[in-house]
């Protein structure tokens, strides 16, 4: 009996340790504290803190402290890290091509557009894909709308012609590239400075605000504001993980993660706005405004990217996003 009643309180004792134990999440990210994304996933930390009343702590990696963003979805997938917020061209490697199609060049004209795909049901089943990879797709955060960066002025597809752009791996992309005559180098975000500084590269791709944070203005004479492409991130954790929650935990993160996604992509455009202003004052960069007539130039060469990849990412899909900004 004694015996019984030692063995009742130790389990009583491990059962209560565990009740109280604090839930850690490592969420590992490949950008600056001071992006919009970086903001979100600190955002996200603060939140999920509150509304759990610290029985979790969001542990935010930045700048490919943790991992680098090759590395990250493996680290996921075994465990290592529960959280990311990986680019959405990071998912065609792993066999789900159909987010590929955010790559395509001049898909959306506004955010509003973005947001009837990426908070609608186009965006839902994209997210849907991602479960047979044991990953659960959690909010789509905005970083922006991309331009071009370069040591010579980009205004014409002309410009492209020769030149070596890095870009995220995604065939999209490299397609994208070769409309124009570039050549695409994929490459690691945290080498792109170091890339562009020795002329490994010639030229990249980013959102203002990745332009500016990661410094890449001070490494490249000319900016194109081209706003030819989008930059998102798909906010996803471990499947396995995440379905092993308390119900209650696992309803205040859902409820953490939809202030911080509102937070993060309120901030994205004048996150974006501010560091255009940034880069002017810094004089290392001279800022072109392309004319609706050179920017319809280069819509119009990059357009078959759209047809040659149609197979790739899927026809449903892109009939999916086309119904989605029709209605």
């Amino acid at each position: 009996m004694k015996v019984s009643k030692l063995l009742l309180g130790l389990l009583l004792g491990c059962a209560a340790w565990v009740a109280n134990a604090q839930i850690v999440i490592k969420f590992s990210h490949v950008v600056a504290v001071d992006t919009p994304k970086g903001k979100a996933a600190e955002y996200f930390a603060k939140k999920a803190a509150e509304l759990t009343k610290g029985k979790v702590k969001v542990e935010v990696y930045a700048n490919s402290s943790l991992y680098k963003d090759k590395e990250e979805i493996e680290a996921l997938q075994i465990g290592a890290v529960q959280m990311l917020a990986p680019s959405l061209s990071k998912f065609g490697p792993l066999g789900v091509k159909e987010f590929e199609a955010f790559d395509l060049p001049f898909l959306f004209d506004s955010t509003a557009d973005l947001h009837k795909i990426t908070q609608g049901p186009v965006g839902a089943g994209l997210m849907a894909r991602l479960e047979p990879k044991g990953i659960k797709g959690l909010a789509f955060w905005d970083n922006g709308f991309k331009s071009f960066t370069a040591n010579t002025p980009l205004k014409t597809p002309a410009d492209f012609k020769g030149k070596k752009f890095r870009i995220q791996s995604s065939k999209v992309l490299e397609e994208q590239m070769r409309s124009v005559g570039g050549i695409p180098q994929v490459m690691a975000f945290s080498e792109v400075y170091q890339a562009l500084q020795t002329g490994v590269v010639d030229g990249t791709e980013n959102t203002i605000s990745n332009i500016y944070t990661q410094k890449t203005h001070e490494v490249q004479k000319y900016l194109s504001l081209t706003n030819h492409g989008y930059i998102g991130y798909a906010v996803i954790v471990q499947k396995k993980f995440w379905d092993g929650l308390p119900a209650d935990i696992r309803s205040q993160l859902e409820q953490a993660m939809k202030e911080a996604t509102v937070y993060g992509n309120d901030i994205a455009q004048d996150e974006n706005d501010q560091a255009l202003v940034g880069v002017r004052k810094s004089g290392r960069t001279t800022v072109y405004e392309l004319t609706t007539e050179e920017r319809l130039a280069l819509k119009q060469a990059m357009a078959p990217v759209h047809a040659r990849m149609a197979d790739r990412v899927g026809k449903d899909t892109l009939q999916a996003i086309a119904k989605g900004l029709a209605e």
